[in-house]
């Protein structure tokens, strides 16, 4: 009867552990997913800055290729002018 007392407690602090540990994975998923939510729907000043400054290199590589295209037009008509 001891041995059945002793192993019953035993394994009750075992369980217990485990309940509270699923317990707590219960209750503090649904606010991981409203966390991860939110930051999938606003933007940071880091992401804005980086998406910023990504705009700001494609335009300037847009105006570069712009640039050497006038300028092989302009070598082409002058090489048909002559």
């Amino acid at each position: 009867m001891r041995i059945g007392a002793i192993l019953l407690a035993t394994s009750a602090l075992l369980l217990s552990g485990c309940v509270t540990s699923a317990l707590k994975t219960v209750v503090t998923a649904p606010i991981k997913v409203a966390g991860a939510a939110v930051d999938a729907a606003t933007t940071s000043q880091a992401e804005a800055d980086r998406n910023r400054g990504r705009e700001a290199r494609k335009a300037e590589e847009r105006a570069e290729k712009d640039r050497k295209r006038r300028e092989k037009e302009a070598r082409k008509r002058e090489r048909d002018w002559n």
